[in-house]
């Protein structure tokens, strides 16, 4: 098949102890682009096992591998490929051979012709447990629910993206699991077109039942930031507002009761609620928009990473 672009290809993997799936996923990469320009970014999230040292025997010299010094999870592993990507189109995909690189081309197509940013994969007849496709199924409606982008299956890891919107992300966390919506809320066209979905070659899952709950937090997360954080004071304003303005009026009554009626307030509860009201609402106005502030200042203005890499090889050799 005749190539579909001449322009260098970034495929991006990110890897936590595949010591038997790598070698394979090599070769078959290398067979879905036979006549591309292209390099593989494997990024090593710390594995206990042999997996760099499987990647380092290839000898390959259209093989980086990114070392990163412990383990930083998936999002931030493939922030680093993605930052290290030199491709006009960067690939992302699993390491578990359940993607199947021959689709590559074909997204590919769609990407080329300049009308989509982001080429994302819908996996036909999953080869997966219930385990991981219950948390998938939650992950996808939620986000059908509460934004505008209508994806059939977000939890694919097969996507191709321009160079200028993948370099754009922000990965942090585990937005990993949110990487298409973090595409259309910077602004990008979305293309899904159907894979291939194969069972998983060698290893264990790394997932679990206890990820619907970490799918829950990290989206309020993600929308928050993207809806409220050039505005927080939308948010933690008015409910701060509303909550001082409680506060002040039970003190008020209470002002009223005590110089009015010449009641005694000082033992009675409602004082202290009504102070507590007082101090929540300063405190929602401080401590969210401060926290915030403070970690987008820190990764985003010092222009810095959340992530250290130890070293990077090209062919088995340390570069």
């Amino acid at each position: 098949m005749q190539p579909v672009t001449t322009s260098l290809l970034s495929v991006v993997v990110p890897l936590y102890n595949e010591e038997d799936n790598v070698a394979l996923l090599t070769q078959k990469i290398h067979e879905s682009l036979v006549g591309y320009d292209y390099q593989i970014i494997y990024i090593d999230d710390f594995s206990k096992d042999k997996t760099k040292k499987v990647v380092k025997d290839l000898k390959d010299d259209k093989v980086h591998l990114i070392e990163l010094k412990k383990n930083y999870g998936q999002s931030l592993a493939l922030a680093a490929g993605l930052d290290y990507a030199e491709g006009e189109f960067i690939i992302t995909m699993d390491g578990d051979l359940q993607n199947d690189p021959s689709d590559i081309p074909q997204m590919l197509t769609y990407a080329v012709n300049g009308e989509y940013d982001v080429v994302t994969g819908i996996r036909q007849k999953r080869k997966d447990s219930l385990v991981k496709k219950i948390p998938s199924k939650i992950a996808n409606f939620l986000v059908r629910r509460v934004t505008k982008l209508d994806i059939k299956d977000n939890g694919c890891a097969l996507k191709v993206f321009t160079k200028d919107i993948a370099k754009d992300l922000n990965l942090y966390g585990e937005m990993h699991r949110f990487i298409t919506l973090l595409a259309f809320l910077e602004g990008g066209q979305i293309k899904q077109v159907p894979v291939k979905h194969h069972a998983r070659h060698a290893g264990v899952s790394k997932y679990g039942l206890e990820r619907v709950f970490k799918v829950v937090a990290d989206m309020m997360l993600l929308l928050f930031i993207r809806k409220y954080f050039q505005r927080p004071i939308h948010l933690f304003g008015i409910s701060g507002s509303l909550m001082i303005l409680v506060g002040v009026f039970i003190n008020i009554y209470l002002l009223i009761v005590k110089f009015g009626f010449g009641e005694d307030i000082g033992t009675r509860p409602l004082l202290t609620v009504g102070m507590m009201f007082i101090f929540a609402g300063i405190q929602l106005f401080t401590i969210g928009i401060v926290m915030e502030l403070l970690i987008r200042t820190y990764y985003e203005s010092q222009n810095k990473r959340p992530y250290r890499i130890k070293k990077v090889s090209v062919g088995g050799e340390v570069k």
